[in-house]
């Protein structure tokens, strides 16, 4: 895993948001557009949740279900699978990442569910869900700007893709029933099935991972690896966008007389996610850190960690508990506080890694 990441400019830092593409520099305001999107057309079209159930996938109606294979496809096409032999040369930041990722931050946004939203059962499922949906290809956009470790982030991200598909229905099972049991907690409001779950995950998350592990093999035996990465994912990539913003606009099509009848709810969705990523990406920075790692390691390590797979969060929510559930909800709001969190801490990242340096540089002139 290559360290040459930690080699950008500070004119390159001073322009974080001129580096991301157009798209994604404004993916909150999408998200909003989205939303007041499908409120507009929920009043329009009242009779829209009969037209969008004429046809489905299990529980799921088709025109959602294919937003929502649409909304991992390309995110899961960029991930260089042929990497995960590699984890094996940095087992520290294997399993830092590994502990990080599974143990940690699905408990903690278990706690925080539990202690922000103990009366509001649906949102705090759904929260329970996004903590369980760990960090995949976004991430590495994030990671760039921040100057981190580009092939190690590669590696993590195609690590948790596959590790997803094993464990994502056994840690919903234990998160949503079997903790909350051991704890005495109520749950009887919210009945959960371990099979759902994982058939959800295998739906859309395992479709489109074949599907985005056989077009990357594909694609560079025939055009090369760096046609497949410079031509063809950039056609591919808003795809994704696409699928999120037109799930929303569902959303909250069907959902807008609860949204607008409870707008204080979505702040308070919204707050534990705040602290959760506030919490695991400064914990993940200063465990990397005490670990002896480089900066460009310890920035990618904090990046993966506190980063979620919102598509897949929404995917499962909506396959579980509906279109119009609260879970699906809480699923929503993930993306639209996500982002912009996460851009603020490339900069707190960039500024780290001047200091970082400046100490380096310290320890230097002292031992000479």
């Amino acid at each position: 895993m290559s360290q040459t990441a930690d080699t950008a400019s500070p004119q390159d830092e001073s322009d974080v948001l001129h580096r991301l593409s157009f798209l994604d520099r404004f993916l909150p305001l999408w998200i909003i557009v989205a939303m007041a999107a499908g409120l507009l057309l929920g009043s329009v079209l009242p009779g829209l949740q009969g037209v969008l159930d004429a046809v489905k996938i299990g529980q799921v109606s088709l025109p959602i279900a294919l937003g929502l294979l649409l909304m991992m496809y390309p995110v899961l096409a960029k991930v260089r699978y042929d990497r995960l032999d590699t984890v094996t040369r940095d087992r520290r930041t294997l399993v830092l990442s590994l502990v990080l990722n599974w143990v940690l931050g699905p408990a903690l946004m278990f706690a925080l569910a539990w202690l922000m939203l103990p009366d509001l059962p649906e949102y705090r499922t759904g929260l329970i869900i996004v903590g369980l949906a760990r960090c995949i290809a976004m991430v590495i956009i994030w990671n760039d700007l921040a100057c981190g470790d580009r092939e190690a982030a590669a590696v993590l991200v195609a690590l948790n893709s596959v590790f997803q598909v094993l464990m994502f229905g056994v840690l919903g099972w234990f998160y949503l029933d079997v903790l909350p049991g051991w704890l005495g907690l109520d749950t009887t409001s919210i009945n959960v099935s371990p099979w759902e779950i994982a058939l959800s995950v295998v739906i859309f998350l395992g479709i489109p991972l074949a599907a985005g592990y056989l077009t990357r093999r594909l694609g560079e035996r025939t055009r090369g690896r760096e046609w497949y990465e410079s031509r063809f994912l950039p056609r591919i990539g808003p795809v994704a966008l696409y699928g999120l913003l037109f799930t929303i606009v569902v959303l909250f099509a069907l959902q807008g007389e609860t949204i607008t009848a409870r707008p204080l709810d979505v702040a308070r969705i919204a707050l534990p996610l705040l602290v959760y990523f506030a919490i695991m990406w400064a914990g993940s920075y200063a465990v990397g850190r005490a670990a002896g790692l480089s900066y460009p390691r310890t920035t990618t390590l904090a990046f993966t960690a506190a980063g979620n797979n919102f598509e897949l969060a929404i995917a499962v929510a909506i396959g579980v508990f509906g279109v119009t559930s609260g879970q699906a909800l809480a699923g929503v709001v993930g993306p639209l506080i996500e982002v912009p969190v996460l851009v603020a801490l490339v900069y707190v990242s960039l500024w780290l890694r001047r200091r970082w340096s400046a100490a380096q540089d310290a320890g230097t002139a002292v031992q000479r």
